[in-house]
Parts: structure tokens; C-alpha cells; sequence
């Protein structure tokens, strides 16, 4: 007899947008798996729907729009009744995961962190700090260089690490995007490692040769731009990086890609300097296979970052900061060059532009990289065996992980509590405005 059909709910943050951002891509590689394995999707989400989302239901998943603090996802989930609930980012978690408890308590919970948002906004915030202690724009290697000891020590008095690392435990296995990210949580923070998984971007490999040296030209940066890495390092190109490259190469065009560009972004635009804001690219691998060097400055962030993924893809070499490197290579040659100031991104970008020997061992080891690091063959099967693993052992995980078990417990009643004050007030409110009509 055949074994019954695995009913998995995604609670999405966002609609995913996979040619928008790197986080979207990656929950898309992940339900891609799950249908793989003949599995059964709904995905749900409160947010709006966004002008670039993925047709889910083309793939066969369901979608089913939900509300925040709305008592109508009971009847949604208990009806559903699946056995596995993937929370995108952590604020789904602490929003769903009280009625998850309530009316699917055997349901295996997993957490898809994308990155550690309390990470980036701890870096985000050295930045800032860095920025009006002084007014130097070239060198940032102090932003670069702290342990994760003292990364520790930035976030652990945040609300937001609290917030992300109590959902962390309230979840039976949290997606790990970054090792780097795996070894703070453990060596810092002291979460179990047993309720971290390691599951990187998982995209398809090329299988056709790469675009030619010769037919190549200029320079390319992409990222959403509402995403504050993104934009800070759009900023620091324009200040910095940019001009000193122009100064070495004085016909370089640099083209920026981005979905939803704002004003502040357009105003930047300026072809006499090379610098051309270009909006959101219908087919992002298709123009970074026409530049020749991918430009990410990154002064922070958190993660491993997709544009970075997709100029390998496409045999286009990288530079960035350590920011942009970090958790990417495993230790194996850096396909492009890392820098620390905007005169070493400058140097090492117009080096890679100008020599093809350079630029060949390059897009060498972005090719080598990803057959080391990211075939969706590897990481896609193992992710189906650990969650499998983990439902098999439901009850043996949750009585060893005490401390998850108790902020469950703590974050149903409180929430529960919360959500009833709400309704009772909406309740009353409609009562109010009817009998004034009345």
C-alpha cells in the first residue's frame, strides 16, 4: 500500500519574487524540491501580491492568501492539516506559530531564515557608527574584521536577536543558509546544532559554455533595491568605488539593475559618468552573461548572497568585500577578488576588465566553486532526508530541546491571549459603529 502524500504548509513573509531577490529564489528552489519528492504545497501569505511573483499554481501548489491576527487561519489550518509548516523568516514564526501549535501541534515546524536578520542589522548599525565617527570614504576593513565573538556581543542586547533566536528554538529545524551563520548560533549563542540545518542556494548548474572574454563589456551591480545592503552599496559605488575606476578606465559604463527602484535610485543616474540606473532586468542571468566583472560592494549584510551565485552561473567574475564573500567559498580561490577599501575593489575590478588571463582563472573557479558548493543533486536530497529524519523522531527532538519547548508554551498563551483582545475589540468596535448607524 502506497504511503499517504506529504501535506506541506508554507507560511510565506512575501509572495515569492525569484527574479527580485536572492531570498525568494531560494524558497523557490526549496518548494521546487518538495515537489520533487511528489509532495503536496499550499502556500500562504499576508502580504500583498507584488507586480514580479512566481505563478505557484502553474507549478501545481496552491495559493491561499491568510490575515494577521484573523481567527479564519484556524479553520484554514485545521482543515489543511499538514505535517509540515515552513515559517519564511522569523516574524511568520512569531505571527502563525501559536495557532500551528493550537490546531497542528504534530506538525513538523521549520524555519527558512534566508539570513540572520538580526546579524545584518547589528552590522548595519556598525556602519552607521563607523560613518559618523568618520568622514573617510575609502577604507572599511574595521567593518570587516570581528570575530563572531564580538558579532555576538554587537547583537546579543538587540530585541531583534531575542526575537529571531527564541524562534529559532520554538522551531524543530531552522534552514541555515550561511555555515558562518551555523557556527555563531552554536559557538555564541549555544543553540543545539541539531536544530540547524545546512541548505545553501541550490540552482541549476550551466550546462553550455560561457560567454567569451572578448564578447563581453562593462561593469554590472544587482540587488533589490529596497534591500539596505544593496542600496548602501550602490552609494558607496557612486561615492567611491566608481570614480576610481572611471579614473583608469575612462570609457567603463557601469550598468545597476534592481527591482522596484525608487526616485532616490533614478536621481543617481548619470551616463556622463558612466554610472546608468537600469531597473529591474526581465532576465538577470541574460545580462550578467553580457558584462564582464560583477561589481558587489557590500559593507553589510548577512547570508550568502544570490547575485553573487548567479555571476558564477554565468562565468562572470566577482568583486566584493569579505562581507559579500563570507560563508561562499569553503576556503577554495575566490572567483574575481575581495577588497577592504574602495582603492583595492577599484584596483582589483579594472585588473580582472583589462587581463583575460586573469579573468579566465576567475570564471575557473566560480565554475569550480559551484560544482563544490551548490548542486541542487546534493543539498536537495539531503534537505528531504533531514526533515524526514525529523518527523520520524518528532516527540524524542522536542523533549530534548526543554528550552523551545517552554517558550512554545509561553509565546501560545500570550499570543492566544493577545489575539482574543484584539478580536473582542474589533468585535465591540463593530458592535459600536452599528448601533450608531442605528
Amino acid at each position: 500500500m502506497s504511503q499517504p502524500t506529504t501535506k506541506v504548509l508554507v507560511i510565506g513573509y512575501v509572495w515569492p519574487e525569484p527574479r527580485s531577490s536572492a531570498a525568494s529564489g531560494h524558497v523557490m528552489q526549496i518548494l521546487e524540491t518538495f515537489l520533487q519528492e511528489g509532495w503536496d504545497i499550499t502556500f500562504s501569505s499576508p502580504a500583498g501580491v507584488g507586480e514580479h511573483k512566481a505563478d505557484l499554481a502553474a507549478l501545481g501548489i496552491r495559493e491561499c492568501p491568510i490575515e494577521l491576527n484573523n481567527s479564519s487561519f484556524d479553520t484554514f489550518i485545521g482543515e489543511l492539516a499538514p505535517d509540515i509548516v515552513l515559517f519564511d523568516q522569523f516574524m511568520m514564526e512569531e505571527q502563525f506559530g501559536w495557532r500551528v501549535e493550537k490546531h497542528c501541534p504534530d506538525a513538523l515546524r521549520v524555519l527558512e531564515t534566508s539570513d540572520l536578520q538580526s546579524l545584518r542589522h547589528a552590522r548595519h548599525q556598525r556602519l552607521k557608527d563607523r560613518l559618523k565617527s568618520s568622514t573617510d570614504e575609502n577604507d572599511f576593513s574595521t567593518l570587516f574584521a570581528p570575530a563572531l565573538r564580538e558579532e555576538f556581543e554587537l547583537m546579543a542586547g538587540t530585541d531583534l536577536a531575542k526575537r529571531e533566536i527564541a524562534a529559532l528554538y520554538r522551531c524543530d529545524l531552522s534552514l541555515m543558509i550561511s555555515p558562518v551563520e551555523i557556527e555563531l548560533l552554536v559557538d555564541q549563542f549555544r543553540l543545539p546544532r541539531d536544530l540547524l540545518h545546512w541548505c545553501p542556494l541550490m540552482p541549476d548548474l550551466p550546462t553550455t559554455a560561457h560567454t567569451e572574454f572578448e564578447q563581453r563589456a562593462h561593469f554590472l551591480s544587482i540587488g533589490n533595491f529596497r534591500h539596505a545592503p544593496n542600496w548602501d552599496a550602490v552609494l558607496w559605488m557612486k561615492t567611491a568605488v566608481w570614480p576610481l575606476i572611471r579614473q583608469q578606465l575612462p570609457g567603463a559604463q557601469l550598468h545597476l539593475y534592481g527591482a522596484y527602484t525608487p526616485p532616490k535610485a533614478t536621481a543617481l543616474h548619470n551616463p556622463a559618468q558612466g554610472f546608468h540606473i537600469m531597473n529591474w532586468a526581465e532576465d538577470a542571468l541574460q545580462v550578467m552573461s553580457a558584462a564582464r566583472i560583477c561589481l558587489a560592494p557590500l559593507r553589510f549584510g548577512a547570508g550568502i548572497k544570490g547575485k553573487i551565485v548567479d555571476a558564477m552561473l554565468c562565468g562572470t567574475p566577482t568583486v566584493t568585500t569579505p562581507i559579500g564573500a563570507e560563508g561562499m567559498s569553503d576556503g577554495l580561490p575566490w572567483p574575481g577578488a575581495v577588497g577592504e577599501s574602495a582603492d583595492a575593489l577599484a584596483a582589483a575590478a579594472v585588473a580582472l576588465y583589462q587581463d583575460k588571463a586573469l579573468w579566465t582563472q576567475a570564471q575557473e573557479h566560480g565554475d569550480q566553486l559551484l560544482a563544490a558548493q551548490y548542486r541542487q543533486s546534493e543539498h536537495g536530497p539531503a534537505l528531504i532526508e533531514r526533515l524526514q529524519a525529523c518527523r520520524r523522531d518528532l516527540a524524542n527532538r522536542r523533549r530534548d530541546n526543554f528550552t523551545g519547548a517552554m517558550l512554545r508554551h509561553h509565546a501560545h498563551k500570550s499570543t492566544q491571549y493577545m489575539a482574543q483582545w484584539i478580536e473582542a475589540k474589533n468585535r465591540h468596535s463593530e458592535s459600536s459603529t452599528s448601533d450608531s448607524r442605528g
